[in-house]
Parts: structure tokens; C-alpha cells; sequence
């Protein structure tokens, strides 16, 4: 099969520069390495095509001969020196890659999991859900039981993921370190790289006889009901945090955590601002401008309140220590705030209107109709 062009190998353009072609196979190398894609051939011949295309385009002297004469300058008795690309220049990929990324950890440690153990301590997830409760529950507090599946340590084997009265061996191959070093032949010759072990997973433990109830995982699929205390003055979006009651680690790591989130259902009448409970009283033009004494709904239940005179449409009033509790402070408490929405009637009739323009010219005379005769009327 005939080579494809090494400059279309790279995605880069004839005129590209050395940053370019460096920063192009760098991304290409990554993403072909046969430790990120084990057992994939198509990907470990790229990665090999990646390699070959980069070392004729990153030398000057191999680039021009290859950009002058193509593929043939390497074929036989061609620069390449006797059969086509063969990496005589005894490079090692570590010694390439370790001069792109800097460092001393290795070359699986580039590609994140190469050169990482697998078999240390893992923590567990978190696990997020969502519990809907009152108004009146969130203000005052409560308690909540809730059901959810999580994965939990098996309690047959304690985690081990062995059979009870046995107990996992260290893994032969790669002596309980989760990793073995493979060597490869590249293109660029031998490739010294550290991968996980094929023998154990990774876990560095070989599972002989397996517990029947996990299949020798350690964890298992449970159902659970958790009971949940919530404090007074939570409010909608909040979280409490349940440490421990999340998915069970691996490997001895601690379990995570359980996030209740909570969603608040809106009242009929209260609205919250913080810690602010607002609340529009209605009132007729009477009794704002008279004064009176109504009944208003607080969270603790109905009270007389008593209007002054002269209560202007809109107007506020605070009634402290009458709101929410500070959820981090019990001794905390927020205010009710009222506005009185003032009623104005659409339909009077002649006595109210005219008492309403007495009261509007207190010092006019009511008007009396005068008594006419038949042509007074007329003339009218």
C-alpha cells in the first residue's frame, strides 16, 4: 500500500514550521499511544505512521530531501540507509516526549495512567439527590426518610471480593504494583513503557476463589433509607451533606458522600426573601382611612393587627422577629414585611357619591333641586 504524504499524516501544510509540526504530532501521539488504546491495531499502526511522518518533517536535512524526491529518498540506498524508515537515529519515545512535556515521570505518565498504580485506595463518589418539602417544613424544621440504590462494601466478604475464609493472593506478574513494563518495537525503535497489569487489572491482587455475593468486586448494588433531619430555615436550593453515605471506595478508600438538595414548595400567601417572610394585606379605603383592626396570618398563626388611620395605598410595615429562622442561627430571625394594597370600589351609589363629595368640600352646601312649574321645567 503506498504511503500516505507525511505532511497529510500530521494535518499540517508543506510550509508549516517546526513549532507546528512539533505541536501537531504531539497531539497525534497522544491520542494514538497504544496505552490509550490497548488492543486497538488500527490505532497502534497511526501511531507508528504519526512517528515515522515526524521524524523526516522535524529534521531539516530529511524534510528537504523528502519535500525534493517524496518517499523515494528513503527507500533504498536513500538517506534512510538501507530499507526504508528504521529510526537509525536510536531514539528513545521517552527521550522525545520528555523533552516536549518537561519532567522526570516517564512516558505512561504523559498519558495518564501509563505510569499512575492502580491498586492504592479509591474513594467512593458522591451521590446528589432531591427531597421536596413545604413551606411551613422548611421553615420550622422536620424530619424526612429517604429511599435511594447506591453501591455499598459487600458484607459478606467485607470488600475483599473473596470467597469468606479465603483471601486474594499478590499478583505473581507484577508483584502486587498493579503495573508490568511492556516493550515495543516502534518505528523509532524500542519503546520502554509502563502499563497496567494484565494479569490482575491493576488491583495487584489475584482473586482465586470469588465471594459468591459481589463476584469478587468488594461492592455491591443496595438498596437503603436514610433518615434525614432538616434544620429550620432551609431554603429552596440548599444542600445538607451527609458524610460517608455516598458510594463505597475501593481498595480500603473511604466512601463519599450523600447531597440532599432541597426544593421548597411556594406558599399560598408568603413569599420569602431571605430570611424575610412579605406578605400583601388587602384593605378597603375605609379602613385606610379610618383605621381598623384586621386579622393577618403569621407563621404562627393568625393575629390582630391594627391599622392606623390614614394608611397610605402601598405602605410598609415590619413586624420584627416575625419571619424565618436563620438557618446557621436559631437564635436568629428574620422580619414580616406587609404592604397594604388599598381597594377602591367601581360601583357607588348617588348617597355615597355625594357623602364622598362632602367629605371632599366639608364646607359646601348639599345641592337641593329647586321646584319649577311645567314651563320653568320647560325653559330648563
Amino acid at each position: 500500500m503506498a504511503k500516505r504524504d507525511y505532511y497529510e499524516v500530521l494535518g499540517v501544510s508543506k510550509g508549516a514550521d517546526e513549532n507546528e509540526i512539533k505541536k501537531a504530532y504531539r497531539k497525534l501521539a497522544k491520542k494514538y499511544h497504544p496505552d490509550a488504546n490497548p488492543g486497538d491495531k488500527e490505532a497502534e499502526e497511526k501511531f507508528k505512521e504519526v512517528g515515522e511522518a515526524y521524524e523526516i518533517l522535524s529534521d531539516a536535512q530529511k524534510r528537504a530531501a523528502y519535500d525534493q524526491y517524496g518517499h523515494a529518498a528513503f527507500e533504498q540506498g536513500g538517506m534512510g540507509g538501507g530499507g526504508g524508515f528504521s529510526g537509525g537515529f536510536g531514539m528513545d519515545m521517552g527521550d522525545i516526549f520528555e523533552s516536549f512535556f518537561g519532567g522526570s515521570g516517564g512516558f505512561g505518565d504523559i498519558f495518564g495512567g501509563g505510569g499512575r498504580r492502580r491498586n492504592g485506595p479509591v474513594n467512593g463518589s458522591d451521590i446528589q439527590v432531591g427531597l421536596t418539602i413545604t413551606f411551613e417544613e422548611a421553615v420550622f424544621g422536620c424530619s424526612k426518610e429517604i429511599s435511594l440504590n447506591v453501591t455499598d462494601t459487600c458484607d459478606q466478604c467485607h470488600g475483599t471480593g473473596a470467597k469468606p475464609g479465603t483471601r486474594a493472593e499478590t499478583c505473581s506478574r507484577c508483584r502486587g504494583t498493579g503495573q508490568e513494563t511492556v516493550v515495543r518495537q516502534t518505528p523509532l525503535g524500542s519503546m520502554r513503557t509502563v502499563t497496567t497489569c494484565s494479569a490482575c487489572g491493576g488491583s495487584g491482587k489475584i482473586i482465586k476463589e470469588k465471594c459468591s455475593k459481589c463476584g469478587g468486586q468488594g461492592r455491591v448494588r443496595v438498596a437503603k433509607k436514610i433518615k434525614v433531619d432538616i434544620p429550620k430555615g432551609i431554603n429552596h436550593g440548599q444542600s445538607i451533606r451527609k458524610s460517608g453515605l455516598g458510594e463505597a471506595g475501593v481498595n480500603g478508600g473511604r466512601a463519599g458522600d450523600l447531597y440532599i438538595e432541597i426544593r421548597v414548595m411556594p406558599h399560598k400567601r408568603f413569599v420569602r426573601n431571605g430570611n424575610d417572610i412579605l406578605l400583601d394585606v388587602n384593605i378597603d379605603m375605609i379602613q385606610a382611612a379610618l383605621g381598623a383592626n384586621i386579622t393577618i396570618p403569621t407563621l404562627e398563626g393568625d393575629e390582630v393587627y391594627c391599622v392606623k388611620a390614614g394608611t397610605q395605598p402601598e405602605s410598609k410595615v415590619i413586624l420584627r422577629n416575625k419571619g424565618v429562622w436563620n438557618v446557621r442561627n436559631n437564635k436568629e430571625r428574620g422580619n414580616m414585611i406587609l404592604t397594604f394594597k388599598v381597594s377602591i370600589p367601581t360601583k357607588l351609589t348617588e348617597k355615597q357619591k355625594e357623602l364622598l363629595r362632602s367629605f371632599s368640600n366639608p364646607d359646601a352646601e348639599p345641592q337641593k333641586e329647586e321646584h319649577r312649574g311645567l314651563f320653568g321645567k320647560k325653559k330648563k
